[in-house]
């Protein structure tokens, strides 16, 4: 790592910034935005990052920014992350690490920003609100939340399709 990129990580880590400069993340480019449908209504964007837009999502270093226009309650989020890990993800139980993530959900307010971002290398899975670290697992299957956007029975197939442009 370069000395600049090193130093501005420590600066951003002893200022309580670790989730804005992430430097497996120095690289993502940004692949598509799509508008957030809920029950036929605009709630806001979705934007996609990866290293490298035309690979398998599954294989690299990802991030989705949600950014809202809308206010959306707390228990939305954890109704809906259950509801779709249960459709997508064949292991989740109760008792998975990926529960760990959906208990982090907080309300939002329009104009709020959640970023949900995977280190590969790491198997990282974090969670951030307005660029606050909310929190994060590391596990083997920690990529597989993401199945809540891009799994076989998505939250919105459309969404899905114009992010992953399948």
């Amino acid at each position: 790592m370069k000395t600049y990129q090193k130093n501005i990580l420590i600066l951003s880590c002893s200022l309580g910034f670790g989730a804005i400069f992430n430097p497996a993340f120095a690289n993502v480019q940004l692949c598509k935005t799509a508008p957030l449908i809920v029950t036929k209504k605009n709630v806001g964007s979705v934007s996609y990052y990866a290293d490298d837009c035309k690979k398998n999502w599954e294989t690299q270093n990802i991030k989705l920014d949600f950014s809202y226009s809308q206010n959306i309650p707390e228990w939305a989020f954890k109704r809906a992350a259950t509801y779709f890990l249960k459709k997508n993800v064949p292991s989740f139980s109760d008792d998975s690490s990926l529960n760990t993530i959906t208990e982090l959900y907080r309300p939002v307010k329009k104009g709020d920003l959640y970023s949900l971002s995977y280190t590969q290398n790491s198997k990282t899975l974090s969670l951030s609100l307005n660029q606050k670290s909310l929190g994060a697992i590391t596990d083997q299957q920690s990529n597989q939340y993401f199945k809540i956007w891009f799994g076989s029975s998505p939250f919105n197939a459309k969404l899905k399709q114009q992010l992953l442009n399948q």
